[in-house]
């Protein structure tokens, strides 16, 4: 008898329902979004963000962290 997997729900990406064409590092609520609780990104496909958005999330939290606005590291 075979059984059937579960199907993962497919997580859609927040930032193309809320229409952002651009990720701010200035707006650290956000970015903090994609943390985890030591500091690090969390990937896209835990996320549900498109490639898009998630190159865009990469790039603002590394700017954010070198302008001081997040911490690199949480201990």
């Amino acid at each position: 008898m075979a059984y059937k997997r579960k199907r993962k729900k497919v997580k859609k990406c927040r930032l193309c329902e809320m229409e952002l064409d651009y990720v701010d590092y200035k707006d650290t609520r956000l970015l903090s979004e994609f943390l985890t609780d030591k500091g690090k990104i969390i990937p896209k496909r835990l996320t549900g963000n498109c490639s898009k958005h998630q190159r865009m999330v990469k790039v603002a939290i590394k700017r954010a962290r070198q302008m001081g606005l997040l911490p690199y590291l949480k201990i």
